[in-house]
């Protein structure tokens, strides 16, 4: 790979990494207020998604950790 590909892919990681911070910032404040429901709330519909939510997360930042081996190009 020449320079300026390995230029635009290091940028391009970099990007991905704000991205992931991103991600985690909102999935920590969905869990909190998850947390914070009372229990009744947690097992209904709303509690249900808001965990779902975080499932969510939690699996697209899984994906953006597996482009770290982009970095040993």
């Amino acid at each position: 790979m020449n320079k300026e590909r390995r230029k635009r892919v290091a940028e391009a990681l970099e990007l991905i990494s704000e991205a992931r911070e991103i991600l985690e910032e909102v999935r920590d404040e969905e869990q909190e207020s998850y947390d914070n429901l009372p229990e009744g709330l947690q097992a209904a519909e709303r509690g249900e998604q808001m965990q779902e939510n975080v499932d969510n997360l939690e699996e697209f930042i899984g994906y953006l950790e597996e482009t770290g081996s982009l970095e040993e190009m």
